[in-house]
């Protein structure tokens, strides 16, 4: 170890910097998608549109790298796994999405992007009903997330129910414009919020169904375009109803375009293939531990392209909804710390054994030539192979 060259050990760092590096992207990525989302629907965009465009691009993009890489491994659709892909289509692009993009109009992009900072402890609480997530009282990791569960839901209603003075962390010339839209907000803030809670509870219950999928259907590469072609022919649908007007689906090279493109590419392509393989490195906890991040993006660019004002009960809110997102993400590591021994000892105590036998020439004392019978290996020896 210590003849590495220079770059040998550079290639090493760089290997153990990458998730963090690719998580934090990905979070400004987020933060981009919401102010160009919300700025693209400032300008008349349907939220509705907006969302069935998305996946438009998004298919375009997975579909010929899962047709591509996963032509041998993908499994034979059946009736069930269909009926399972068009729920998952219905829950993520078509629920989540259009209530999240509703909710953020008639609030704060900056209010709305802390509201999912609340994620991972419904979808904690959502697992724990459908026996996904195993809680013991008598464990510390266990009472950590049942009590960060809490204090996350403590959070949200602090935002909701008292929103404080404004705090003015940049200075903009865009007071007037933003006083028409903050009394807007105001009109409809408990709308808003109402409409991201139903978005959360429609994306936890999205990755419940998808863990339940991927069983059945193990090709995730496959399984997500899949997903994005669902939404985008569900998400039509429901444009169809909900926008009467088909003027509305016109889109220009302007902020509908640019929203569309971008939050198809970025956070339905890149952002999918970025979380699984940090994922399968690091593990989902690691991947959630990065979402308090993206918050503070959009908080400062917020601030800084859309003039909007941050109350301090946004503020008091999100900061009691991180403190409850961290005692969860602990409770989860030291799961994941506790399921590693416990595989430790489980082998330990259960060794291999082998069941190659020995032939050895045996003389029974009688005349004739020796007999060879085959004698078992000790039960005691065992196979080195996973050392």
């Amino acid at each position: 170890m210590g003849d590495q060259t220079p770059c040998a050990a550079l290639s090493i760092a760089l290997n153990k910097v990458k998730p963090y590096l690719a998580m934090v992207s990905l979070q400004f990525g987020y933060a981009g998608m919401y102010i160009i989302s919300l700025v693209s629907m400032k300008h008349g965009m349907s939220n509705f549109i907006l969302s069935t465009y998305r996946h438009v691009v998004a298919t375009l993009v997975i579909a010929p790298f899962a047709f591509v890489l996963e032509r041998k491994i993908r499994p034979k659709m059946t009736l069930p796994i269909f009926l399972r892909i068009v729920a998952l289509g219905f829950l993520e692009p078509v629920l989540d999405q259009n209530l999240y993009n509703l909710g953020m109009k008639y609030t704060t992009a900056t209010y709305a992007s802390a509201f999912v900072n609340m994620l991972p402890a419904v979808t904690f609480i959502l697992a724990m009903i459908f026996r996904l997530e195993k809680v013991n009282v008598k464990k510390i990791r266990s009472v950590a997330k049942i009590i960060g569960t809490a204090i996350t839901v403590v959070g949200a209603m602090v935002m909701t129910l008292y929103k404080g003075p404004i705090i003015d962390f940049i200075k903009s010339g865009g007071a007037t414009h933003h006083g028409t839209t903050a009394e807007s907000a105001d009109k409809h803030w408990v709308t808003g919020t109402i409409m991201l809670l139903g978005s959360i509870f429609g994306w936890s219950s999205f990755f419940i169904l998808q863990s339940f999928t991927l069983k059945k259907y193990p090709a995730e590469l496959s399984l997500t375009a899949l997903i994005c072609l669902m939404g985008m022919l569900e998400g039509a649908g429901v444009s169809l109803v909900m926008v009467r007007d088909l003027s509305a689906w016109k889109v220009g090279w302007d902020s509908r375009l640019l929203a569309a493109t971008y939050s198809g590419v970025v956070c339905s392509g890149i952002a999918y293939y970025v979380q699984g393989v940090v994922i399968r490195e690091r593990g989902p906890v690691f991947v959630t531990s990065f979402s308090p991040l993206c918050m503070i993006i959009t908080a400062l660019l917020g601030a800084i392209v859309l003039a909007e004002k941050i109350h301090l009960g946004s503020i008091l809110g999100a900061i009691i909804i991180v403190t409850g997102l961290y005692t969860v993400v602990w409770g989860k590591s030291k799961d994941g710390k506790n399921s590693e021994t416990d595989e430790k000892s489980n082998a330990l105590q259960e060794l291999p054994i082998t069941n190659n036998a020995r032939p050895m020439n045996v003389d029974d004392g009688m005349d004739g030539p020796a007999k060879i019978v085959n004698i078992p290996a000790s039960k005691s020896s065992f196979s080195t192979r996973g050392t």
